[in-house]
This record gives structure tokens, C-alpha cells and sequence, in this order.
């Protein structure tokens, strides 16, 4: 009994706190009429085989015609069984759905648009969480990214933490998301965090592909509830859900029933049954009229005599088109006749950002500090690097100008290994992030460059740690030139050299977004940049000497000679001490400060040409997909 008063309390002083909240956050903000008129969508899939000539293409229409309307306080539930087509006409309905899509989809008689992009929530099914992230970190990073300049951080924090305790997740808010390889906090539980960063930004209009999904029926109803209270606030919620309770059902204020991309019924959930009781389908039984209304969908109809039959949909369809024909059109023309002023956005100001340039920068860069900071240093890397480093000082212990060839065998060595290591590091970057990046972008979180320099930044110190650990180690056991200037000069050349690689591995990752196909050219791309790096050939055939003049490692390790060896220097020989410059494989790389000075050069080129092919890719994907 105290614990369900406790509820009440925490459930009352939630809503007082979410109304003075809302208040803040709705200054600005218009109810959304969403209507959605004849709605069709087709895809084209391809048939045959590998090597078939004749490849055909076969247009298949996924949403046959869909017709509605949502007004401000009123919740949708869009319901069907598997492959009816309710998350694609909610990702259409959210402005996400690139494709053939055609018919008319307006927000207060208005197209979709960055100002309405913004003040709309939409919670997809797959929970797109980081999972080193707390609960608490997670909901808090959004409301710093997604809530306007007008509210103060500490209002940010403090609407974050209310949020938290109204979707029951109190008692795991200190607790790591967690992923698929990574324990963390219950599958019911991600699903309320994603629905926590939509509810944090008090949308007007609300979109949620299966919001109840994977959650106990308790949980649910406090999710629906919560969901009902912001409908009846004047926000426009729209939902797909797979299989409600009837005390879940009788919560939604309109229902739209598809089956195969038709519609079967839309309307008042109250009157659904009502509907298929005149057209001749009434329940055998006292049931849930959702289950009544998905045997139908699935064309199943149980008798009196409780055997099932199967129905003709087509039925279905033509009862509904001309019951939703007769009765529904006196509402259409009423919205369209009628003064809506009230309800459109304001225009002014829709090219603005929720939060400026540096905001968003200093916001993500902490957030990306916060969770890379596992992976770059997990043990396994670490001991990675720790074994490489003693394994290679070992193996050249205290070499000296005696054993010249195995000390430039050391450099080119230290060359290769931290051109792959960074680059297969970096390679898996945008491909692992792309669904939060497009999750976050899409719904006009951030600007992509704030993310971008976010990111370069986070990784650096992280990225050249490893490496300054491992020249530590590898260049006193190996015997190399133990002066200050010396240290520093290879140090720079390796920290330049994993910068590049990096940026080779994010342009490839950002370009390809296949990690199995990027990861191969990777390979390839590399594996001729360290051929053609100048230790393995001296004398390369004038038609393919333009590979190495593009190979990271070629430079890189024309630095590292340089950082050793100076012009003047001697080594033991056969005759005596012979020039350092007359070694063949130093004289053909060549050490002379025109020759270093253009390596170095070319590798901070490279540096920025890569990042700027990354960023360039990111973009590409972002226009992809407005054009779609």
C-alpha cells in the first residue's frame, strides 16, 4: 500500500513538474493536424541471379492507397500483422522514407520541413543507444543536444532526470546501456530510454514503431499512459503496435487497421468492432478486439461453432473504402475549410539549430571522450601494443650502426605496423555509427561538421598514446640514437604517419559503409602503399614508380630515415667507415632537408585529403537520402 502511494506521489509530482517543463519547451511551438491522403509506395526488386544476362526488375507496391488523419490530442495505433506495411507508412509519415512515394502527406496543410523535422519525435523499433553510456549520461547528452538555447542546462539536466523517473528507470540510471556483447540494463529497459529521448524534446508531433515491445504489460501501460497524457496535452502521437491489451486499446483514440498495404479500418478504436459487426464479422466471444481485428488482417474469421474460415480481404477492403468515403470525406473537408492559423508552424527562425555551432561540439566531444574512451583503451589493445613493442625491442636489443640493414629493417618495420593497426582501428568508425548518425541527424540534432571535428578531436589524444607508448619502449631497447632532437624526429614521423592512416581508414569506412568490403580494400590498398614504401624494391620500374609517390609508408619512412641518419654520417664497412649517404637503400630514399621537408608535407596532405573525403562521404549519404 505505500509503495503503490509512493507511485501516486511520484506519478503527481512528475506531471507537475512535466507541465512547467512543457510549458518552457512548448513556447513556440503548434499543434500538428497530420493528414494523409491516398498514400502509395513502391519499391523495385530485382530478379535472377548472378550471371543471368537478363536481369528483371519487379515494382512492388508496399502501401496500396492509405488514407487518414490525426488531429492534436488524438493517439494512433496503427496495427497489422508482419509485412502489412505499418512501419513503412510511419517512416513516410515521419519524413524518413525515401523511395517512390506518392500521394499527400501535409502537417497543417503544410509539406515536411527542417521546422517540423524539429519538433517531431520518432522511436524506431531497433534501440540506436551507445552502450558504455549510463542512463542518466545517455537521456542528459540528448537534452543538451535537442532542447532549444531558450532552456538552461540545469533545466536540460533537471527535465532529463524527470523523464527518467517517470519511465521507471530510477533504480538503473547509474547503469551502462549495454549492446548484444555487453551486459548492461534489460531489453524493456532500452526500449523506455529510446522513448525518453523523444519525450525529452515535448514534441508536438510524436511517431514510435512498437514502442511496447519486449515490455511486461505493467511496464506498457505506463508507457501508453504516459504517451495518452502528452496526447491529451495537444501533441499528435502515432504508434505501431504489434498485439495490445484490450486495456491498452480502448487508450488509443483512433485505430488503422492494414493488412498487405490496404487498409481495413480506420477510425475510432471504440467503433472498430462495431464496423466489422455490419459488414457481417462479429466476435464468436467476449475477446480483445485487437486480437478480433489481427484475425481478420491475417483473413481468419472464427464462427459461433469456434471454427476458423477464411475470409476474402478484398471484402474488407471495398466495405471500408466505401463506409470511409461516405463518412469520413464531411471531416476532410471540414479541416480544410476551417481556419487552421492556430495550428501551423511558424516559419520564422526554421533554419536554426537547437543549440549553436560550439555547444554541439564541446557536447559531442564529451560524449565521444565518454564512450570511446573502452574501446581505445581496452585491455586487449593495450596488451596488443605492449607485447609488439617488447617483442620488437627484443628482437633488435641495442642494434648499432654496425648492423645498419637491421635497423632500418626496425623503421620500416614500426612504418607497416602502425599504418595497419590505426587504419583498421578507424575503418570500422562510420559504418559501426552510421544507424545513430542517421537516427541523430535526422532528427535535426546537431550539424554534421560539429560531429565530424567531434570526433577527430575525442580520438586524438586516445589515438596517439598507443603509439608514443610504443616508441618508448621499442626505440631505447633497440639502440637508436638517444639524443632529445633524434627521439622527437621519429616521434613526430610516427604520430604524423598514424594520423594519415586514421584518416585513410575513415575515408574508406565513410565511403564504403561495408565493413567486410572496406576492410579488404583496406588490405590491398595498404599492402602496395608498404611494397612500394622503398624497403623491398630499391630500383622500381619507371611505369608503376607513380605508387609510391601516393604510399603513406614511403614517406613516413623517408622521415623515420631522416630522423636518424643525417647526410655527413658514417658507418663500419668493409673498407673502414664509409658514408652513410652511399648505403644503397639510404641513397635511394635520400636524406638531404628538400626531400624530408616535401615527405612531411605530403603527409599532412594526406591528413587533411582524407578526413575530407570522410566528411564528403557523410555528406553524400545525408543528400542520398533527401533525395531518395
Amino acid at each position: 500500500m505505500e509503495q503503490d502511494m509512493g507511485d501516486i506521489e511520484s506519478q503527481t509530482n512528475y506531471k507537475e513538474t512535466l507541465e512547467e517543463t512543457s510549458e518552457i519547451l512548448h513556447n513556440g511551438k503548434r499543434p500538428v493536424i497530420l493528414k494523409f491522403d491516398d498514400v502509395v509506395y513502391k519499391i523495385k526488386a530485382k530478379k535472377g541471379g548472378l550471371f543471368k544476362k537478363n536481369i528483371e526488375v519487379e515494382e512492388k507496391t508496399i502501401l496500396k492507397g492509405v488514407t487518414g488523419i490525426v488531429q492534436p490530442g488524438e493517439m494512433l495505433a496503427m496495427l497489422g500483422p508482419s509485412g502489412s506495411g505499418k512501419t513503412t507508412l510511419l517512416t513516410a509519415l515521419g519524413g524518413r522514407l525515401g523511395g517512390k512515394l506518392y500521394g499527400s502527406i501535409t502537417y497543417n496543410e503544410k509539406p515536411f520541413s527542417n521546422v517540423i523535422k524539429r519538433n517531431t519525435g520518432f522511436v524506431t523499433q531497433d534501440d540506436v543507444l551507445y552502450p558504455h553510456l549510463t542512463v542518466t549520461e545517455t537521456l542528459v547528452f540528448t537534452a543538451l543536444l535537442r532542447l532549444p538555447n531558450s532552456v538552461t542546462k540545469e533545466e536540460k539536466v533537471t527535465h532529463a532526470k524527470n523523464v527518467i523517473d517517470q519511465l521507471g528507470l530510477t533504480k538503473c540510471k547509474d547503469s551502462i546501456v549495454g549492446s548484444a556483447y555487453l551486459r548492461g540494463v534489460s531489453g524493456g529497459e532500452r526500449k523506455r530510454v529510446s522513448i525518453g529521448q523523444e519525450l525529452l524534446i515535448n514534441p508536438s508531433l510524436l511517431f514510435l514503431d512498437e514502442p511496447t515491445s519486449g515490455l511486461d504489460s505493467t511496464t506498457a501501460q505506463r508507457i501508453v499512459s504516459t504517451l495518452w497524457d502528452l496526447a491529451r496535452g495537444g501533441r499528435t502521437i502515432v504508434m505501431t503496435i504489434h498485439q495490445p491489451s484490450s486495456r491498452l486499446y480502448y487508450m488509443f483514440h483512433k485505430v488503422l487497421l492494414l493488412a498487405e498495404g490496404n487498409v481495413l479500418y480506420f477510425g475510432k478504436g471504440s467503433e472498430a468492432i462495431e464496423h466489422f459487426t455490419n459488414i457481417g464479422y462479429a466476435p464468436a466471444m467476449a475477446m480483445n478486439p485487437s486480437d478480433f481485428l489481427l484475425d481478420l488482417a491475417n483473413g481468419i474469421y472464427t464462427d459461433d461453432t469456434n471454427h476458423d474460415h477464411t475470409i476474402d480481404k478484398q471484402k474488407l477492403i471495398s466495405a471500408f473504402k466505401n463506409n470511409y468515403d461516405e463518412q469520413s470525406k464531411p471531416e476532410h473537408r471540414e479541416i480544410n475549410d476551417s481556419d487552421t492559423s492556430q495550428g501551423r508552424f511558424q516559419e520564422t527562425g526554421s533554419g536554426k539549430w537547437p543549440t549553436s555551432w560550439s555547444e554541439q561540439f564541446f557536447v559531442l566531444l564529451r560524449r565521444d571522450v565518454k564512450e570511446r574512451k573502452y574501446e581505445s583503451f581496452s585491455g586487449l589493445r593495450i596488451a596488443q601494443v605492449l607485447v609488439v613493442a617488447l617483442m620488437s625491442g627484443l628482437l633488435w636489443y641495442k642494434s648499432d650502426m654496425s648492423h645498419l640493414q637491421d635497423q632500418i629493417g626496425l623503421l620500416f618495420f614500426v612504418t607497416g605496423f602502425w599504418g595497419f593497426f590505426p587504419l583498421f582501428q578507424a575503418i570500422f568508425t562510420f559504418p559501426q555509427e552510421l544507424m545513430m548518425l542517421e537516427k541523430e541527424r535526422s532528427s535535426g540534432m546537431y550539424r554534421l561538421s560539429a560531429y565530424f571535428i567531434s570526433r577527430m578531436v575525442a580520438d586524438l589524444p586516445m589515438e596517439l598514446v598507443l603509439p608514443t607508448i610504443f616508441l618508448l619502449i621499442t626505440y631505447f631497447m633497440a639502440g637508436l640514437k638517444a639524443t632529445v632532437i633524434n627521439f622527437f624526429q621519429t616521434l613526430f614521423s610516427l604520430l604524423l604517419n598514424v594520423l594519415v592512416s586514421q584518416g585513410l581508414g575513415l575515408a574508406l569506412g565513410a565511403v564504403v559503409l561495408d565493413q567486410k568490403s572496406a576492410t579488404t580494400l583496406a588490405s590491398v590498398i595498404m599492402l602496395c602503399f608498404l611494397l612500394a614504401g622503398g624497403f623491398y624494391v630499391q630500383n622500381v620500374p619507371k611505369f608503376i614508380v607513380w605508387v609510391k609517390y601516393v604510399s603513406v609508408s614511403y614517406y613516413t619512412y623517408q622521415l623515420f630515415i631522416g630522423s636518424q641518419y643525417h647526410s655527413g654520417d658514417t658507418y663500419p664497412c668493409s673498407s673502414g667507415q664509409c658514408l652513410i649517404d652511399e648505403f644503397p637503400p639510404i641513397k635511394q630514399i635520400g636524406i638531404d632537408l628538400n626531400g624530408l621537408g616535401f615527405a612531411a608535407l605530403a603527409l599532412v596532405i594526406m591528413l587533411i585529403g582524407y578526413r575530407l573525403i570522410a566528411y564528403c562521404a557523410l555528406m553524400r549519404i545525408g543528400v542520398t537520402k533527401k533525395l531518395a
